[in-house]
């Protein structure tokens, strides 16, 4: 999603990645960097990893500082190398990326490193995400650092938690503690703090975890039990960004089995969250071996308009 997002909008800051992702330093989700690859798009517009803690981007500084004008002239001299080096290789989509990704590392020096600095947040807004909570500390800060880059015109901010922190089949009271715990004051947190910045109407949250719970047991290792996957019947919630607050579309059946009313696909989901960020789902595309490709894929897909403002 955040691929195609980038594809279609372009970006706003030419000195941060227009699709940024922040992952935990407990452990990367499960299909590590599958996770915001580009698809059939160009790896040009894949996520770029941003770490939690530290320096967010190694290797970004020089060891030595030189004049400006001497980095200039050194970058438009790299620049002319690359460029000579690529047109010799057409049609190499990873050369390009590779080309593009050491330019906006260039770019990102000063840029990269201002808005990874917490410091200038007041304490109150460091409170409200949680951050003075060893429950709540490292998620906040990611939602504080997530509505930083919104701030200053990244596309497409993608924040991760743990590993499967909501992948819970057994001991549900114990483990959906611990992830609510962490997750719920950082969240309201960021909803607000876009609120109050006049930044909600501009911007789509979107919230998902893992599947869904079947309403019935699974008999695990030892005799334990527990509920599978529920893949027929589960949630997301959106805010902001031309969505209807305070609005619940569609049920399961009455022991949450299965979706059953105003059902939405994937690719409706897909479509609907395109149309909010101003995209034609039908007509984004991109051509692949002679076949139009969408993030819809070739699927029938409708823009779910009872949750839009």
């Amino acid at each position: 999603m955040g691929a195609w997002a980038v594809y279609g909008l372009g970006t706003e800051n030419q000195n941060l990645p227009a699709y940024i992702v922040l992952d935990d330093p407990l452990g990367y989700p499960i299909n590590d960097l599958q996770n915001w690859q580009s698809g059939w798009l160009p790896q040009v517009y894949q996520g770029t990893k941003f770490r939690a803690e530290g320096p967010p981007v190694l290797n970004l500084r020089r060891e030595q500082e030189l004049p400006s004008p001497l980095m200039e002239a050194e970058r438009a001299l790299v620049r002319r190398l690359n460029l000579a080096h690529r047109d010799a290789r057409p049609l190499q989509p990873q050369l390009d990326a590779r080309i593009e990704s050491y330019e906006l590392a260039a770019r990102m020096q000063m840029a990269a490193t201002d808005v990874a600095d917490l410091s200038s947040e007041s304490e109150a807004t460091k409170d409200m995400y949680g951050m003075n909570d060893e429950r709540t500390r490292a998620y906040g800060a990611r939602l504080l650092l997530a509505r930083r880059m919104v701030e200053r015109g990244v596309r497409f901010v993608q924040v991760f938690i743990e590993y499967q922190i909501w992948d819970n089949h057994l001991n549900l009271d114990r483990e959906l503690g611990y992830a609510c715990a962490k997750t719920d004051k950082p969240v309201s947190a960021l909803i607000k703090d876009l609120k109050q910045r006049g930044l909600l109407d501009s911007t789509l949250v979107m919230w998902g975890g893992e599947f869904g719970r079947m309403p019935l047991a699974q008999v695990g290792q030892a005799g334990t039990t527990g509920r599978d996957h529920g893949p027929a019947g589960f949630s997301i919630w959106m805010a902001g960004g031309g969505v209807k607050g305070g609005h619940v579309h569609g049920a399961t059946d009455e022991i949450g089995h299965k979706a059953v009313e105003d059902r939405v696909s994937v690719h409706d989901f897909h479509a609907t969250m395109l149309h909010l960020l101003g995209l034609d789902p039908e007509k984004l595309v991109y051509n692949v071996h002679g076949l139009d490709e969408r993030l819809i894929g070739q699927y029938p897909a409708r823009v779910v308009k009872e949750i839009l403002a």
